[in-house]
């Protein structure tokens, strides 16, 4: 029936020339180091969502989530079932590796067709240039800055849960405060050489950071007896300046502060060694820049055991005593700092010990997660991996896409968005862990996560801010910068985490409506999680804001507090993530904040938050969803009733504390809710610095490039020094000039065509004429589009000035001089007559009442 395809089939199939080049271009450049055939995210594991003839989401970053069919289906179907079962086998073999088809009638392999004669072909969706993650093979190792240097170590922590609940630490007033020191007193046992700070800033990076042999900076031991422990920070997350022993076991600690910046000291993240079990050990941080903090509200820092992990399978866990946050002594800096100082006796003798601040979740502990992931033949089905960006040192932002696939296309094109990040501030771990329980229970197979997947279609970004997880940074990125306060950018490169998530959820919401955004961060002065909005001035979307969080309190009601909540959209938080989305079409926007601390809602009450609390919240955000979108709008009618009442009450209580009554029936939903809420000045806010720290510097010197041209080229800076001296030059040529004009008509001509200042030798007429001063600047400062009498003001500034020379004693004589004095020295004589020349403006003649020409007045007026 096909004797051509037939006859091409026999012959040897040679491989696909296009793909044989670029396989071989990629692999030769580093790029590409996947075998052949292995490679999770290419066409074959790109098209495994389903084996029937279902629509499948596209998802990939730089295009719409176009609605396609599944090409393995079409590419089943492009053969009917005529064909003979010897041709059948020779097409099966022939395609059973690549999962494609590679018979000559297609000419590529790099074209779908849609059906048997229809002459539709349609290019496969490209491979991605990257492999992600090979199964066999290792995980793309972290670029760190070339300023950095890192130990070959790798750290990873077991997740181990607290047997017992974990409680704040109850002050009892007798805690020590330790004087500071510093290195006058004290030994130095461990420092950073080479950190980059503020004036300097990022230029490029590698895979293990700075070249070169990795330097011992803890202190030589002298023998089994010599207990100094050995503290490290030079690894992923890591964050420790120095260390300095003041006593035998007293130590002072200072925070390195954000890459290529002079502030942000909140996270840290180190190692100790060789040390003992019954010895009282105090460490003292001394360079935090809050004033306030959740140490003073019973918050212990985190202790991990290297021992205890390997043998009883322990954790993280909270530990220490004598806790005090405190104003530092030595305030010798522009800020001042503040210190956290506790004791600790560690559980073994040589041990290996961490201490954090909240529990670490690394670019690694990221990468892990997703490879499991990938390699899950059932949530690889319905979860996409791509990738959003590069970050500045070249470390990949993951974007995932979870949906179930759509049996029609309207079906996909009916389904609404949810988008979710991550870590946009590095220092805020806790926000990846609610994102971990988020996407542990989406990737589940629960009957819940399964209706979430058939309604709605997840975008996710884990990790905003890969750059600064990394290095140990708190807040700013490798630019320097607060990446939540620059969401308005335009500099893609400079940050280009924010302007690709900005655009990737632009384009979505021209695809479908986004229903819900949530960016999850931590906070470090206030207990719980709650959520930062926007009110909405839509009066038919009144409070609707306020109805996912509310739900949120009564799904989570010993973790989430919604008194803690904020909707009040402030200027300095203009270029924040929920607030650009906001202004961008979601209405329900928010940053989701949870403490570093713990919980003092319900049966959790004054314990701290574990990896599994947070986890949790994760599970009831997606709880929450569904009683959200529930199409029996009871729940939502409900709260929507429980918020008004809620703000009838916050309205009477502001009104009490301003001794006024006021009757709020009828129209008390007219107030703004702006004026009622109080700012989110508790956040963990800081206003966007500007420019990147690069860029900043090439403007100062654009800047004063600029001002050394204009001082070279133009001595004369402004429009009165070019006055004065076009006056000057006038002048001289009119002292040169005939006197053919009489007096008086050269005084009322002169009036006409040119309205100067005057002056005479009395100070009587000076001040006169000078008061007429406010009505010409006034003539001069109207708007172009008023229109002036020119002729009528001159003619009633020449007769009042007739009136007055008429009392001037003889012999006065009026000069017009470029400059304001009453100096009398410079008067001219008593018997000179002004004359002005003719050919420049001539007099009008005698008789006639033609319009007066006039020089332009801004030329002969001061600005």
């Amino acid at each position: 029936m096909f004797p051509t395809l037939e006859t091409d089939l026999k012959q040897e199939t040679l491989p696909d020339p296009y793909e044989d080049f670029m396989y071989h271009h990629l692999q030769y450049y580093g790029y590409f180091k996947a075998q052949r055939g292995s490679f999770p995210n290419s066409a074959t594991h790109q098209h495994v969502w389903k084996n029937k003839p279902r629509f499948v989401l596209s998802g990939s970053f730089g295009e719409r989530d176009d609605l396609k069919p599944d090409p393995l289906q079409k590419e089943k179907l492009l053969w009917p079932t005529c064909l003979s079962s010897t041709l059948h086998r020779q097409i099966e073999a022939v395609s059973r590796d690549s999962f494609m088809l590679t018979a000559p009638l297609l000419k590529s392999r790099q074209l779908l067709h849609d059906e048997l004669g229809d002459a539709n072909p349609r290019l496969r969706e490209p491979r991605d240039l990257f492999a992600f993650f090979s199964g066999s093979g290792p995980l793309q190792a972290p670029k760190w800055p070339i300023e950095c240097e890192v130990i070959k170590e790798n750290i990873r922590h077991i997740e181990g849960v607290p047997p017992q609940p974990e409680y704040f630490y109850q002050p009892t007033g007798n805690e020590k405060l330790p004087e500071i020191v510093g290195e006058d007193k004290g030994t130095v046992v461990y420092q950073l050489d080479s950190v980059p700070t503020e004036g300097s800033y990022f230029s490029s990076s590698r895979v293990g950071g700075k070249r070169g042999i990795i330097k011992e900076l803890a202190v030589t031991l002298q023998g089994p007896e010599d207990n100094t422990l050995l503290f490290e920070s030079r690894f992923e997350s890591g964050n420790l300046q120095k260390a300095v022993r003041v006593d035998t076991y007293e130590y002072e600690l200072t925070l390195r502060t954000d890459l290529y910046t002079n502030k942000h000291t909140q996270w840290f993240y180190f190692r100790v060694q060789n040390t003992r079990k019954d010895a009282t050990y105090r460490f003292t941080i001394v360079n935090f820049l809050k004033p306030k903090s959740l140490y003073t509200l019973g918050m212990k820092p985190l202790m991990y055991s290297q021992l205890d992990a390997n043998t009883h399978n322990i954790g993280w866990r909270r530990e220490g005593n004598e806790i005090k946050y405190y104003k530092n002594n030595r305030d010798d800096g522009p800020r001042p700092l503040y210190c956290l100082t506790w004791t600790i006796q560690f559980p073994h003798d040589q041990d290996t010990c961490f201490f954090a601040h909240f529990y670490p979740y690394t670019y690694t502990d990221l990468q892990c997660y997703l490879l499991s992931v990938a390699n899950n033949p059932v949530q690889s089905q319905f979860c996409k991996l791509r990738t959003l960006c590069r970050s500045l040192a070249g470390n990949t932002v993951y974007l995932l896409t979870i949906t179930n696939p759509s049996r029609t296309p309207q079906e996909a094109a009916a389904k609404k968005a949810v988008v979710l990040s991550a870590r946009v501030h590095p220092g805020e771990s806790n926000g990846s862990w609610v994102m971990k329980g988020f996407l542990d229970f989406i990737l589940s197979n629960s009957p819940d996560a399964e209706l979430l997947r058939d309604m709605f279609v997840f975008k996710v970004v884990p990790m905003l801010n890969p750059d600064g997880v990394i290095v140990g940074n708190y807040r700013c990125s490798l630019a320097g910068r607060d990446l939540n306060r620059h969401y308005k950018t335009i500099l893609k490169e400079s940050f280009p985490c924010i302007w690709y998530a900005r655009n990737m959820i632009k384009r979505l919401l021209e695809e479908r409506e986004v229903l819900l955004y949530c960016d999850f961060h931590g906070h470090s002065r206030k207990n719980n999680i709650f959520l930062y909005g926007c009110n909405n001035n839509d009066r038919k979307y009144w409070l609707h804001e306020r109805v996912f969080p509310l739900m949120l309190s009564k799904n989570a009601p010993d973790k989430f507090s919604f008194h803690s909540c904020n909707f009040k959209v402030q200027k300095c938080k203009e270029g924040t993530g929920r607030v650009v989305m906001w202004r961008m079409g979601i209405l329900n926007s928010y940053t989701v904040e949870s403490t570093f601390g713990g919980s003092t809602l319900g049966d959790k009450r004054d314990t701290h938050f574990t990896t599994e609390d947070l986890k949790s919240l994760g599970y009831h955000v997606c709880d929450t969803l569904l009683d959200f979108c529930d199409p029996d709008q009871t729940k939502f009618t409900q709260c929507l009733a429980e918020l008004k009442e809620l703000l009838q009450q916050e309205i009477h209580k502001k009104f009490n504390e301003l001794g006024q009554d006021m009757d709020l029936e009828g129209s008390w939903n007219d107030i703004s809710l702006s004026d009622i809420e109080s700012s989110t000045s508790g956040s963990d806010s800081s206003l966007s610095d500007g420019l990147p720290v690069q860029l900043l510097n090439t403007a100062n010197e654009l800047n004063q490039k600029k001002m050394y041209k204009k001082k070279k080229k133009k001595p004369l800076q402004t429009r009165k020094q070019r006055n004065e001296q076009y006056q000057k030059n006038n002048l001289i040529r009119e002292s040169k000039s005939t006197k053919d004009v009489p007096e008086r008509a050269g005084f009322a001509s002169t009036l006409q065509k040119q309205p100067t200042f005057f002056k005479n030798s009395e100070n009587t007429s000076y001040s006169t004429i000078k008061s007429e001063k406010p009505r010409i600047n006034e003539l001069n400062g109207r708007d172009k589009g008023t229109s002036l009498d020119l002729p009528k003001t001159t003619t009633l500034i020449v007769t009042k000035n007739k009136k007055r020379m008429q009392r001037q004693k003889p012999g006065f004589t009026v000069s017009c001089s470029p400059r304001r004095s009453t100096n009398t020295s410079q008067e001219p004589a008593a018997d000179m007559k002004p004359d002005w020349p003719r050919n420049r403006f001539p007099a009008t003649k005698r008789g006639c009442t033609t319009m007066v020409a006039y020089p332009a007045l801004h030329i002969y007026t001061y600005p």
